[in-house]
């Protein structure tokens, strides 16, 4: 069985990885006023920021349409007899469950449709996993089974510096503590059972960033091999400076810098910060 791996665009994971590893993409929609653009495709995050700026209002996103995803099969199903699909969490888009929708028009494939329960690179990295095992041969069944390992140690803490973004755009569920007039908390986030709650409330964005960092580095103290990433809305240096910093104190760490993308950067904001990772060994 020769099987294909599609994620979507919030997997935030570059072209020329996505051509050199054969993974697939449907991209999600950010709208500035009357105008739609394909997140990866017709916009990037740079271009992304400097919009958000000139801009008068912030923009709104949207999942892939179900005609545009029963295509992308359709085109699939002409190469593979089956197809992994890894999306970013079912708690804060639709897109899990319209491809679900679009598997169900699609004859002649075998669609397997994974909820990563995250996104961004962490995403990323469950559709980096499925490509090499698919690659190597491995049935779908296998992948899902490798990716349900995975998500035992998957994880991920990020502070935003201004919550109004997610509490408009309502993805952020436990939060009436945290919402009005405690707006300036710089709040670290995660995910719980598809959704993004608070986690802890702290004063300060250096505080905010070294509780997630200490929380990491508690955990590979302990041992074993880890896959990280730093995430960042438009503060490149900010993230190699913690890159550099986690690499110089744990050898067993393996960290790389990604970015919070147009999707994604319109419900956080510029300057969000985030870590994640889980243990390969």
């Amino acid at each position: 069985m020769k099987t294909a791996v599609l994620t979507d665009s919030t997997a935030y994971l570059p072209r020329d990885i996505r051509k050199a590893k054969n993974i697939h993409m449907v991209p999600l929609n950010v709208i500035f006023g009357h105008e739609s653009y394909q997140e990866e495709v017709d916009i990037n995050a740079d271009d992304f920021y400097d919009m958000v700026k000139e801009g008068e209002k912030l923009p709104k996103t949207s999942q892939p349409a179900i005609g545009l995803m029963t295509k992308k099969l359709e085109e699939l199903a002409e190469n593979y007899d089956a197809v992994v699909a890894i999306h970013l969490s079912s708690g804060i888009s639709g897109t899990f469950q319209a491809m679900n929708t679009a598997s169900e028009m699609v004859e002649n494939l075998e669609v397997h449709v994974y909820d990563s329960e995250i996104s961004c690179l962490m995403q990323g990295f469950y559709a980096l996993e499925a490509a090499e095992l698919a690659e190597n041969g491995a049935t779908p069944e296998q992948i899902l089974t490798r990716m349900d390992e995975m998500k035992q140690t998957m994880n991920a803490y990020f502070m935003v510096d201004d919550l109004s973004h997610l509490k408009r755009g309502g993805r952020l569920n436990g939060a009436q503590a945290f919402v009005g007039s405690l707006l300036q908390v710089k709040p670290v986030l995660h995910f719980v059972d598809t959704k993004i709650v608070p986690y802890e409330k702290i004063r300060t964005r250096k505080k905010a960033i070294r509780k997630i960092i200490s929380l990491f580095e508690e955990l590979v103290s302990e041992g074993g091999q880890y896959k990280a990433c730093i995430i960042h809305a438009n503060r490149p240096d900010e993230a190699v400076e913690i890159k550099k910093e986690i690499e110089e104190k744990h050898d067993n760490v393996d960290i790389e810098v990604s970015y919070f993308g147009p999707v994604i950067g319109t419900h956080l904001g510029e300057g969000a910060i985030g870590l994640g990772w889980y243990r390969k060994s």
